[in-house]
């Protein structure tokens, strides 16, 4: 990463207002692999820049001009880019992971996956001249390498959308082939002729969004919101949806109806539910409770869990890969050795659970939440409470745990982020 003095950064702002109006000792923005963190850039005029693999965690780029840029691989988390105009800009394998797009213009952008193949307006045929573009690829090279030393992917690195906001934002042709958008905000976006086939939308909020002519093709739709939505021109071939418990058999819509009178009733009515080895794969138990629930070795890939209660669950060996677990309370919960790669965490709690005596009063002990052996590669465990957990064994590779706290875990042995994987 390069460093910009605040008089350097002025400077190349300067000659870039110039460039665009063509007046003498005008150049060209290169911000290039740029360490912009927290900049203020709100309401420049920055079309055309270049700003490939640049880090602008936190900026501010609310107004900004920024049609046709070159905003390969960069990072945007946390970003305010509402009413931004981004309309043709090249955005693939970008980190945009919570960052504001509310009334942004991404007309015909390029969201897919990283790769060195052409893209944005070189994509379109209208891009720059040869030399520009040798110029543009090595850049490109440069920020692919980086972002793969963090994670690998087939076919390129995906486009990072995670929990961004992208209310009423102007969608219109943009190409969001792979992306991730899980947890984003969508609502009242337009988003016609768009292209999000095999984009992940786990959790994602597409109420009254504009779909006229989108493509869902092989999509992942589980747990997404499409309330208020007119999908009559939209194509959904292959797409994967939320299944809901009523078209899940008798025998489990009967489980989770008595083990929620058992919770409620502190287990005068009702029982426990026993759950061990059911497919819940992409299950809807958005906001169930199935706390103290057995579900050993129970398959709920792809699952939307978004705010279910499973304190002092039994999910030992169970398998989780992919699952949006955003907001759940797993406190005390036994997670030991269950597969949760990829698995959306965020501010989940896995502290420890208070234990309390059958008239449900505090005893004044607790239980820690035990991941031992867990395979957590890839997952995201943004915010979340680890305090105290079990972690001995865990393969953490390439998990982001942004603001975790992990105050008091036991960590024996654990492969962490940064960390040279254990041999297998």
């Amino acid at each position: 990463m390069s460093f910009f003095r605040p008089d350097q950064l002025a400077e190349v702002l300067d000659r870039h207002a110039r460039w665009i109006k063509g007046q003498p000792g005008g150049a060209r923005a290169n911000l290039a692999m740029a360490d912009l963190e927290g900049a203020d850039l709100s309401q420049r005029d920055l079309r055309g820049a270049r700003l490939v693999g640049a880090r602008l965690t936190r900026g501010r780029l609310n107004g900004t001009n920024l049609a046709g840029a070159d905003l390969f691989g960069v990072d945007l988390r946390d970003a305010d880019i509402s009413r931004a105009n981004l309309t043709q800009t090249d955005l693939r394998g970008a980190r945009l992971r919570a960052a504001d797009f509310s009334n942004a213009n991404l007309k015909g952008a390029d969201l897919r996956s990283g790769t060195l193949e052409p893209g944005g307006t070189a994509r379109r045929g209208s891009g720059p001249d040869a030399q520009d573009a040798d110029s543009a690829r090595l850049l490109h090279k440069a920020a692919l390498a980086r972002l793969q030393n963090e994670t690998t992917a087939t076919g390129g690195i995906p486009t990072d959308l995670t929990g961004a906001i992208l209310r009423g934002a102007n969608l219109s042709d943009a190409d969001l082939t792979g992306s991730i958008l899980q947890n984003a905000d969508l609502s009242g976006a337009t988003l016609n002729g768009a292209n999000l086939s095999g984009a992940r939308l786990n959790g994602a909020n597409l109420s009254g969004a504009s779909l006229d002519g989108t493509r869902f093709d092989n999509a992942d739709l589980v747990g997404t919101r499409m309330a208020d939505c007119d999908l009559s021109q939209a194509s959904l071939s292959a797409a994967q949806m939320t299944r809901p418990i009523d078209s899940m058999g008798s025998e489990i819509q009967r489980a989770i109806f008595d083990h929620e009178r058992w919770i409620d009733s502190f287990g005068q009515r009702g029982e426990r539910a026993d759950l061990e080895g059911a497919d819940l794969s992409r299950a809807d138990l958005r906001n169930v409770n199935l706390s103290a629930a057995s579900m050993r070795g129970a398959n709920l890939s792809a699952a939307a869990l978004t705010g279910a209660r499973l304190m002092m669950a039994d999910l030992s060996g169970a398998n989780l890969e992919g699952a949006n677990l955003m907001g759940a309370d797993l406190s005390g919960a036994n997670l030991s050795y269950a597969v949760l790669t990829g698995a959306d965490l965020t501010r989940v709690r896995l502290g420890p659970a208070e234990i309390k005596d059958p008239s449900g009063r505090p005893t004044g002990r607790s239980w820690a939440s035990n991941l031992m052996g867990a395979d957590l590669r890839r997952a995201l465990l943004v915010g979340t409470c680890l305090v105290q957990a079990n972690l001995a064994e865990a393969d953490l590779e390439s998990a982001d745990l942004d603001g975790a706290d992990m105050a008091g875990a036991k960590l024996q042995r654990a492969n962490l982020p940064g960390k040279p994987p254990r041999r297998r």
